[in-house]
């Protein structure tokens, strides 16, 4: 019986063993994502479009407090708050809507990179670079995004 205990635990031993060493063996990388996306000329580019676009905004509300502060018709007041506020919210809510839809798309494209890059070299897991404390190639500069 003690034999078999023994045997059986030698058994367990080398599974982890093994198992541990199958593990040594992967290819790990790590991306700074931040760097790839501050670099990126895609979200340089939205994040210029999308500042245009909220000074758009931003005049939608000068032009209404004109025009409210030039009123002197409650109704009018009420009404015209009424007309800007829906403006502002419309515009905002499909600027908001335009700029995720398109950083999605972007992200999308960077881990597509990434996933690419993986697959050309072989890499088994690729972490972000935040996450992972010790250890895996840096591909971050090898990582080719517009």
């Amino acid at each position: 019986m003690r034999i078999k205990k023994k045997s059986a635990v030698v058994l367990v031993l080398s599974f982890f063993l093994a198992a541990s060493y199958a593990q040594a063996a992967d290819s790990i990388a790590v991306v700074d994502l931040q760097k790839i996306v501050s670099n990126s000329s895609q979200v340089k580019q939205l994040k210029q479009e999308h500042s245009k676009k909220m000074d758009e905004l931003n005049k939608i509300i000068v032009n209404a407090r004109g025009a409210i502060a030039n009123e002197t018709d409650t109704n009018k007041i009420v009404q015209l708050e009424e007309k800007y506020t829906k403006e502002f919210n419309t515009k905002k809510s499909a600027l908001e809507k335009d700029y995720n839809s398109r950083l999605e798309a972007i992200e999308k494209s960077i881990k597509s990179e990434i996933a690419k890059k993986a697959e050309k070299d072989n890499y088994d897991y690729v972490f972000a670079k935040s996450v992972l404390l010790y250890g895996g190639k840096d591909i971050t500069n090898e990582i080719n995004v517009k």
